[in-house]
């Protein structure tokens, strides 16, 4: 096996998930140098994993953010359309296909990979739709999917014996046997969980990400990122809104205070345990509803709620700090997320089912 720190001949898109790492593994076993790829974004990737992909696994792992492209990807609504959530699976496959070749061109390499099995996800694993994908994306010619080879047409680096395809897997579907199989004949033993863990796919996180993009404005990657975190809150008075961002425990607490910009508001209590809270743009809302803010802060502390009398609510904006006499109360002029019954619908008019 050729060192980690030549020229790769390969750039393998990595999710850090059993498939893209057997797909790495299958190339390094011919002698190929393979660098990984990994893209990430408020809504998939675990870039901090680099180190231990590499410690593990002997991956070379190369880290990108395409958070930005993915937030405006969904601003202006995928072009093939959403899944059953908000998931952009085909937009998405296409999107890192292209950034993909482009850092491949960058490092000289010859070919991608990826660890695509043909029927394992309805939406953008079709053998239909991943001849589509790979179309679009500009990749066609260059495209190897090692687990499926044995099931699909040879491709332009096998047709040119960069890879060699009687080496290469048939697997197929839903199931995860072949998989195991697979990595137990080259001794991984620790098996990565699911790597498909992508939050537009889930419920909840559309319930939160879903104010963002029907508010005025364009929601950007770090909008998304405070998204994830605490409970989430919107107000509205008249064509205004208001995103109140409310800390759970002592992590996202943090991660409030570190993602605040010129112009949020952070508010915490003075004297006692409590929530961190983030009102977004919040230096520029009336002293009402900053009060409001600060009330549905405190009701979130158990101390301030039991103390029955108003609580000393900081409220920090740069390097300003005033203090808000606060009862605790569950302010009902803000709202959690909106139903996913909600989402659904609006969803679906506003970005209409697309056929490929």
């Amino acid at each position: 096996m050729k060192p980690l720190t030549t020229s790769p001949d390969i750039v393998v898109l990595f999710s850090g998930g059993l498939d893209s790492l057997l797909t790495a593994k299958l190339l390094q076993r011919q002698g190929l140098s393979v660098r990984c790829w990994h893209a990430f974004s408020p809504f998939f990737g675990k870039p901090r994993a680099r180190d231990f992909w590499r410690a593990t696994y002997g991956l070379d792992v190369h880290t990108e953010d395409v958070g930005e492209a993915f937030a405006a990807m969904l601003r202006q609504g995928p072009s093939h359309g959403f899944g059953k959530v908000l998931n952009p699976c085909v937009d998405c496959k296409i999107h890192l296909l292209r950034r993909a070749k482009i850092y491949m061109e960058s490092v000289g390499a010859q070919a991608l990979a990826s660890g695509e099995v043909p029927g394992q996800r309805p939406m953008s694993q079709r053998r239909d739709v991943m001849r589509v994908i790979a179309r679009e994306a500009g990749v066609a010619d260059i495209l190897v999917r090692p687990l499926g080879a044995g099931l699909l047409e040879p491709s332009m680096p096998e047709r040119k014996g960069l890879v060699d395809r009687s080496r290469l897997a048939s697997i197929s579907g839903r199931g995860r046997a072949g998989q195991f199989a697979l990595a137990a004949r080259f001794g991984i033993t620790e098996i990565p969980t699911p790597a498909g863990g992508c939050r537009l796919t889930d419920r909840e996180n559309a319930r939160r990400y879903w104010p963002l993009l029907t508010r005025p404005g364009e929601p950007t990657s770090a909008d998304f990122d405070l998204a994830n975190l605490g409970r989430q809150f919107w107000a509205r008075d008249g064509e205004t809104r208001f995103w109140l961002c409310v800390g759970r425990n002592k992590e996202d607490n943090e991660g409030l205070a570190q993602a605040a910009k010129s112009g949020d508001a952070l508010l915490f209590l003075r004297d006692m345990p409590g929530p961190t809270a983030l009102a977004r743009d919040g230096a520029h809302w009336p002293s009402g509803i900053l009060l409001r803010a600060a009330k549905l802060t405190a009701f979130r502390s158990p101390r301030a709620v039991a103390g029955g009398e108003a609580a000393a609510v900081c409220v920090k904006t740069g390097e300003k700090e005033r203090t808000l006499a606060a009862e605790p109360e569950h302010v009902v002029f803000f709202e959690g997320p909106p139903s996913f019954d909600l989402v659904h619908d609006e969803r679906r008019r506003r970005f209409p089912p697309q056929n490929l």
